[in-house]
């Protein structure tokens, strides 16, 4: 299944168009958050806000589109926020993201754990046409990140699929979609 921003709510498509949609690439360990426009709009929203004019299902799911949306700005410190409230899969599967992305790689493990067998990694898999192996992952971004790895760019394009899967994921689930 392909990223379609047309399928999301008015108030999430602002977000995203705001920062350039949904096909922005994110830093594997950013310096701070993507500041400007589109993070003031989502600091200024809540997670109902996100949803208006949809019937929230899953509040669960809700609240993780709404982690993933900080972790997309690159705020992990409100996403974290979010993401350590969902008591579900998906919940623990950002939170192993934005971890990840601190870079906190044990603590990332854990939560990948945590996770366990997701529906998104069958869609990774499809997409990717290889297995998807959250910890392998972790351990490719550390050596990315220890400069002792020449596949940064790949993984930034992978970490934004990996982005975009776990999203579509979590809004269809909140509207019982």
């Amino acid at each position: 299944m392909q990223f379609d921003e047309e399928r999301f709510s008015a108030a999430v498509r602002s977000v995203l168009d705001a920062a350039g949609g949904g096909g922005r690439s994110m830093p594997l360990a950013p310096r701070g958050p993507f500041e400007g426009e589109a993070l003031a709009k989502l600091r200024t929203m809540t997670t109902d806000d996100l949803f208006r004019g949809e019937t929230i299902v899953s509040r669960h799911d809700a609240r993780c589109v709404h982690a993933g949306l900080y972790l997309y700005l690159s705020a992990l410190d409100e996403s974290h926020s979010i993401s350590q409230t969902v008591p579900t899969a998906s919940g623990s599967f950002w939170h192993g993201v934005m971890h990840r992305r601190e870079p906190d790689y044990a603590n990332a493990k854990y939560w990948f754990r945590r996770a366990g067998d997701h529906p998104v990694l069958s869609e990774l898999e499809r997409r990717t046409g290889a297995v998807w192996d959250p910890f392998a992952f972790v351990d490719r971004c550390a050596a990315a990140e220890r400069g002792s790895s020449g596949e940064r760019e790949t993984l930034i394009a992978l970490q934004r699929l990996e982005w975009q899967a776990l999203f579509a994921h979590c809004y269809r689930r909140a509207v019982g979609g």
